[in-house]
């Protein structure tokens, strides 16, 4: 889905409080930046073909169906999805992340009261009304042990949601039934990339029919090879509408059961999102090109709908919310009293001893990762993707100022790491390159390249500094992609210098003693268990049992040991009499 990035200042770290923090509702316009433009997205139209609800800026506005002044109906801090009006045009029922994951709700015109029907851990990514208003049907992986997204319907009016179609082995979605309410019809397999343009095979998707809400009754509409989602009934129950991109582009088809699929609209370019049908079936709106398009479907021609914002979003309002997931990425500052981690692709930071709000360090459109701190506990570096490729930037909390340290080129930059004296920050370029920057001349050197890749998941040293900040070691692919570690001077010339020699050394992860005398990683074969391994970088004279034996027969020299007296304590010393 679409997400909207936490538009906040301060946040709460739920480990260490137990109270709430301001989040400020939406971030301003960066100085100097170009007046962005509106993105109006998920639109469905209401029954009469008279109103058409939409989203932008993740709050749910109002237009004419002939266009022009759009007014704000729903304003929340978090992100609102998918508005479907109901079928007698009385309520609003729509997905909303403000409780975390994403909920279904349902809003009632005439009172204003808002309901909430749904209470999972997964994302509810709300489908359809039932023709007669009875039932809201939605798609969530909440109660799939693979994963995989399954279609549940629940009462407008609240209660317990109902599994309708839960096929273990594909991604059943979209579900929308007929209306009679007797079949139907949803998006099979694919569908987990429906933003993506252009043809792949994991983007493909089918439509299916359930007959009679049977999961013993499937029956397949299309064939494979194309996209194609959102399903839409005609009036009568004969014909489906629905987006596919068998013919280039994304575009409205339609299907007559038992017939052909026929393409109505004409699109060479753009995509095709989200439509949504009227309840008498004359009329079909999608979003398309940033915008929301409308189609007749009886002649197949569409047009857009031209839209002007006029209300206040939720950007000025103040709102006390406690987080309490998503926390990712946790580094404690050298001193112990900092923390930095990372929630949603943003940067925060935190006190690590006492109770309180998080600062945020970041507000960017992309997202962030790799907090690391330096040793003097007062300067935070981090990769950012604001500007397409992975770049390193370092934050200053002394002067609240931000530097990019790296272009990103080649690949992208990871993996930053501080050495110990706080004077190079190494990091890998693109999985090819091992590189150093001195902080001071903001010169880069290249230590290593080839033979590197990225660490796995659950690997946080894929190289390692000496404790002297002299020497960095890491695993580097050789012949035969056994890897092995390497050490490699930070200044001069040295080239890497092999300091193991084993058959495989299975983890990018290494470390090295405080005291710069050895190092650890672990190592095995491919059946079998990973053992501890260490490398001494000091010349270490062996013991044998031959020694130790002979060591028995030493002569020692006796050592007496001078009675210790005890006074008793109810006899103090006397005391010390003066010499006249």
């Amino acid at each position: 889905m679409l997400m909207k990035k936490l538009p906040t200042c301060v946040l709460t770290l739920a480990l260490l409080v137990s109270g709430v923090a301001q989040l400020p509702a939406a971030r301003g316009q960066q100085v100097g930046a170009s007046a962005p433009r509106p993105y109006f997205y998920e639109p469905s139209v209401s029954p009469d073909r008279a109103e058409i609800a939409f989203v932008s800026g993740g709050d749910i506005w109002t237009v004419a169906a002939a266009g022009g002044e759009a007014r704000l109906l729903v304003s929340h801090p978090a992100t609102e999805y998918r508005p479907l009006f109901s079928p007698d045009g009385r309520r609003l029922a729509f997905t909303s992340a403000r409780t975390g994951n994403g909920d279904v709700y349902v809003l009632t015109f005439e009172t204003g009261e808002l309901k909430r029907l749904t209470a999972d851990d997964a994302f509810e990514q709300l489908d359809s009304w039932s023709r007669d208003g009875r039932w809201l049907y939605f798609s969530s992986s909440a109660r799939d042990i693979a994963g995989s997204s399954d279609i549940f319907r629940v009462s407008p009016e609240g209660g317990t949601p109902m599994q309708v179609a839960a096929d273990r082995y594909m991604n059943e979605t979209a579900g929308t039934p007929s209306p009679d309410g007797a079949h139907l019809a949803l998006v099979g397999r694919g569908y987990a990339q429906w933003w993506r343009h252009g043809h792949a095979h994991i983007d493909e998707s089918e439509l299916w029919l359930m007959r009679n809400h049977s999961t013993g009754s499937y029956e397949r509409l299309t064939e494979g090879g194309a996209k194609q989602s959102w399903p839409m009934w005609s009036a009568d129950g004969r014909t489906l509408f629905y987006m596919s991109d068998r013919g280039g582009a994304e575009n409205i088809w339609s299907l007559a059961l038992g017939g052909e699929p026929r393409q109505l609209t004409k699109f060479r370019d753009g995509r095709v999102l989200w439509p949504s049908i009227s309840a008498d079936g004359k009329l079909i709106v999608f979003e398309r090109g940033f915008g929301v398009w409308k189609m007749d479907t009886s002649s197949g021609r569409a047009e857009e709908v031209r839209i002007v914002r006029r209300g206040a979003a939720a950007d000025a309002s103040v709102e006390r919310v406690r987080l309490t997931d998503r926390f990712q990425e946790l580094a404690l500052a050298p001193d112990g009293k900092k923390v930095a981690f990372v929630v949603r692709g943003e940067v925060f930071a935190a006190s690590a001893t006492d109770a309180g709000d998080a600062s945020r360090v970041t507000v960017t459109p992309g997202p962030e990762s790799s907090p690391v701190w330096a040793p003097d506990s007062r300067r935070l570096a981090y990769v950012s993707e604001r500007n397409g490729a992975a770049q390193i930037y370092l934050y200053d909390f002394g002067t609240n100022s931000e530097t990019r340290l790296t272009d990103g080129a080649g690949g992208g930059d990871a993996t930053p790491r501080f050495s110990p004296d706080g004077k190079w920050l190494a990091f890998e370029r693109g999985a090819k390159e091992l590189r150093v920057l001195n902080l001071e001349t903001k010169r880069e050197k290249v230590l290593a390249t080839g033979g590197m890749e990225r660490p796995p998941l659950n690997s946080d040293r894929p190289f390692v500094w000496s404790p002297d900040s002299r020497w960095i070691a890491h695993a580097q692919i050789g012949a035969k992609l056994f890897r092995n570690i390497v050490v490699v001077p930070v200044e001069g010339e040295g080239k890497p210098q092999p300091v193991s020699f084993l058959a495989n050394v299975s983890t990018n992860t290494v470390s090295w003693s405080p005291d710069g005398t050895f190092l650890l990683f672990d190592t095995g074969q491919r059946t079998e268990t990973n053992q501890l391994a260490r490398v001494d970088l000091i010349p270490r004279t062996p013991r044998f049992r031959e020694d130790q034996f002979r060591d028995l027969f030493r002569e020692e020299t006796p050592r007496t040991l001078a009675p210790t007296l005890r006074r008793p304590e109810n006899n103090p010393p006397p005391s010390p009499t003066p010499t006249p």
